[in-house]
């Protein structure tokens, strides 16, 4: 049953290879602990197994997050046996996560990006792609795994075309500065490395991975700040914030990061309140007095 689920999860719901990672992760430790002679069994298990499971993932230093995560994924697999009639009652009806607390997202202030503008600017074909790379982040709030997905036909002279999660698509418009950085790096490309399938590659003309984005995205950031995480995911959070902070709208910037609902985007707004509150004080006539 757990292969037709994540099956299912493929190919219906068109969910990543990452989250199919994940899910399959999750429920093969909730079956090793409750240990059923096959996995076609599951109608035997009780809420108070899940209880159980739970107490032990705690015991074992997860945090409440990661637990939830868990339980998450297998709320999903028991919805899914319902609906196939595979089970008569839900097991996890009753089941509650930990509390977890909300974690404000990590972002870099807009007079640490300007510094980073005047360090990238080099000629060299690994800079000016690296380049490219943190403004698209920066000035498009996309996710890593959609910016190598990248391919040039999903880059217009206004906008980058975005294939999200469950291969929604979204369009983000781009400055003519940013377009022009972008035809740069492609006229390098296509000298260095040759035109490949995807925007971005290697010297040699191979796709990029993860990890190189990741560590050059964490070696500029090192530079100008101080922050204990300096990924791209990080630059998500600073495009969203700056985003707010200059008057954008919750559900443009919505739409603009691919959230499926409006409380995702809603995190931002603590981030944002500073800027908020500091604008009050220089501009209500008694918003910088003090008792």
């Amino acid at each position: 049953m757990l292969k037709k689920f994540i099956y299912y999860l493929k190919v219906e719901r068109r969910y990543s290879s990452h989250t199919l990672l994940a899910y399959c992760a999750d429920l093969e430790t909730f079956i090793d602990f409750i240990a059923l002679p096959s996995d076609t069994e599951f109608e035997r298990v009780h809420s108070r197994d899940v209880r159980e499971w739970i107490m032990d993932l705690n015991a074992k230093g997860l945090s409440n997050r990661s637990i939830n995560r868990k339980i998450s994924s297998l709320r999903a697999f028991y919805k899914w046996l319902k609906k196939e009639g595979q089970i008569e009652s839900n097991p996890l009806a009753k089941i509650k996560g930990p509390k977890t607390e909300k974690r404000l997202p990590h972002f870099a202030k807009q007079s640490e990006m300007e510094k980073i503008e005047v360090k990238l600017d080099q000629n060299d074909f690994e800079s000016i792609r690296d380049h490219t790379i943190f403004e698209i982040f920066y000035q498009t709030g996309i996710r890593l795994s959609e910016l190598i997905g990248l391919t040039d036909t999903q880059v217009q002279s206004n906008y980058i075309r975005v294939i999200g999660k469950r291969n929604k698509e979204r369009q983000i418009p781009i400055s003519s500065e940013l377009n022009a950085k972008i035809r740069k790096y492609q006229a390098c490309r296509d000298t260095e490395a040759g035109q490949g399938s995807r925007l971005f590659v290697l010297k040699n003309g191979k796709n990029l991975y993860p990890k190189l984005v990741y560590r050059r995205i964490n070696i500029y950031l090192s530079e100008v700040t101080s922050l204990d995480k300096k990924s791209p995911h990080v630059l998500r959070h600073t495009f969203a914030t700056h985003m707010l902070n200059n008057g954008a709208g919750l559900e443009t910037l919505k739409e603009l990061l691919g959230h499926a609902n409006l409380a995702a985007t809603q995190v931002y707004t603590h981030n944002s309140f500073k800027q908020l509150s500091n604008i009050y004080s220089q501009a209500h006539p008694r918003g910088h007095k003090t008792n």
